[in-house]
């Protein structure tokens, strides 16, 4: 036995050496089958750089070269250049050190949209509407996002200088924040819309969005929460592993969430439900629409194929392929295309992309009318393959989940388009607010719900802001006017609520007049009856 022990140690060597030896080989094997193609890019890059007639930039030259070899395989397999990967880190880590404020540059200003809740701005005292005029003692007027960005953010513990004027009280003041850790969230807002109905919007899926998730949901039944509306529409996606651990909040027992089948074997993968939570017997109900991408079809194709909860809004964009982040050497990194993903029913999401210019056109042109689609006979002639849920009924693979309800979230005008395309609604109400405010502000206190019954824009208001828009040039329309009166309505209240009460006024106010959501409200005993919770 003791002779055995002995040889232990030699064992070990001898399995580290055969891995290394089998990397070696395999890395050996791969670039003799290649070195045709890798000498050739080699010659044409140094031909280049030697005799072209103008001096050229390598690196250029090599990132053109990676996006052109991409161009001919699927959409999503891309390129990242260095900063766009920093941004992205940044994006689904879910934080970056800064002072914590959103802004927007209007006329050359730097204007607070608002301070992060929990953030230093936040914490010092700058408020909405303020404008940034110094920075490190430096005038930035004329700055643009960039710039901005590099002198705000910085290491958590240093400090930045800032002087803002302040409308309200027609005063500049002088800040010094300390720069601290910023979170970004997945939630864009929280909030029970009735006594017993609970609406969340979840905007991606990062590293922390389930625990997000879980706390939002814990809120909300301390509050009364008897049901929910998972608002998912514009949700582009993100980490995979967050899609399945949302799903498995509203889905029992061990069911199959997601799975991923690729040419590669090891990167085959499947999540199934895992913990029990008491949100799996609540009626449920998901908002999407042609923006609802890859995450977002994860969670709502298994809510479906489970027959769980009811889909309502638009067919969601169609992205079923797994990508793999890979970092390169010089901070830049490429997004690879490893997997396909499929529904617990064994539907696949992505739509066809043979032709990447009509992939993305066909979402934007896309046109759906409203249709009760319980049995999904609306797509029954579209030559997709037809797979069961658990109740049996009919849906269809290969072009994103088509909802139960299919419910168009209602066109707008050209004029309602250029006052949205001009920033005409945020510029008009930041004037607005910054003579009215302070007022708003004493009236309303922080009772969100006396603001949303209490408050209206008034036809004198309306007046004024057809003016304001032609002065900011856009031309007024009384036909597309008249059409979208009510929302034009609604959306000046909502940049007002949200500057009083931040995200969960915008909703608020916008959800009340939301086509989608208004039918989603009226749906929670199909809902009920679906899911087996209703006799």
């Amino acid at each position: 036995m003791k002779k055995n022990l002995k040889l232990i140690p030699y064992l070990f060597l001898f399995l580290i050496a055969g891995i290394y030896m089998g990397i070696k080989l395999s890395d050996s094997l791969y670039w003799g089958s290649n070195k045709n193609q890798i000498q050739k890019f080699g010659d044409v890059l140094k031909f280049t750089n030697e005799y072209y007639v103008d001096s050229v930039n390598s690196n250029r030259l090599v990132e053109s070269a990676i996006k052109g070899m991409f161009s001919e395989l699927d959409p999503h397999t891309v390129y990242i250049s260095k900063e766009e990967q920093t941004t992205e880190e940044e994006t689904f880590r879910g934080n970056f050190d800064g002072i914590g404020v959103e802004f927007q540059i209007l006329k050359d200003t730097i204007t607070v949209v608002s301070p992060i809740t929990g953030g230093p701005s936040e914490a010092a005292g700058i408020n909405s509407g303020d404008r940034i005029v110094k920075i490190e003692g430096k005038e930035c007027i004329g700055w643009k996002n960039t710039d901005v960005f590099k002198k705000l953010r910085g290491k958590k513990g240093t400090s930045v200088a800032l002087t803002v004027y302040r409308p309200s009280t027609k005063s500049k003041l002088n800040f010094n924040i300390v720069r601290d850790k910023i979170n970004l969230f997945s939630i864009d807002a929280s909030l029970m819309v009735d006594p017993v109905t609970g609406y969340i919007n979840l905007t991606k899926f990062a590293e922390t969005t389930s625990d997000e998730m879980v706390n939002a949901l814990k809120e909300l039944d301390a509050k009364g929460m008897k049901r929910l509306i998972l608002d998912l529409r514009n949700n582009p996606g993100g980490y995979e592993n967050q899609a399945a651990n949302v799903a498995d909040l509203f889905i029992d027992g061990n069911k199959m969430i997601v799975y991923n089948k690729g040419r590669v074997k090891r990167f085959d993968e499947e999540f199934r439900a895992e913990k029990t939570y008491k949100y799996e017997n609540i009626p449920l109900i998901i908002l999407v629409n042609r923006g609802s991408a890859s995450s977002s079809e994860i969670v709502s194709g298994a809510v479906q194929d489970w027959d769980r909860g009811l889909i309502v809004g638009e067919t969601t964009f169609g992205k079923g392929l797994v990508q793999r982040p890979i970092p390169l050497s010089d901070g830049s990194a490429v997004r690879i295309t490893i997997a396909k993903y499929y529904t617990p029913s064994g539907r696949q999401i992505q739509r066809d992309y043979k032709d990447k210019k009509k992939y993305y056109q066909d979402i934007l042109s896309r046109s759906e009318n409203d249709v009760v689609n319980l049995d999904h006979k609306s797509e029954s002639d579209s030559g997709k393959i037809k797979f069961k849920t658990k109740n049996g009924r009919t849906v269809f693979g290969g072009g994103g989940i088509t909802p139960d309800y299919i419910i168009d979230d209602g066109k707008l005008t050209d004029y309602s388009v250029q006052l949205r395309m001009n920033n005409i609604y945020y510029l008009f109400v930041r004037n607005f607010l910054d003579k009215n405010g302070i007022m708003l502000r004493n009236k309303f206190k922080d009772n969100m719900n006396k603001f949303i019954s209490d408050f209206q824009i008034d036809e004198s208001q309306l007046k004024y802001f057809i003016k304001f828009a032609e002065s900011q040039k856009v031309k007024f329309n009384a036909k597309d006017y008249s059409f979208d009166k009510e929302l034009i309505r609604s959306r000046l209240k909502a940049f007002i609520a949200r500057d009083l009460y931040k995200n969960n006024g915008w909703y608020l106010t916008l959800l009340k007049n939301d086509r989608q959501f208004d039918k989603a409200m009226t749906l929670f005993s199909e809902a009920e009856k679906l899911s087996g919770f209703k006799k």
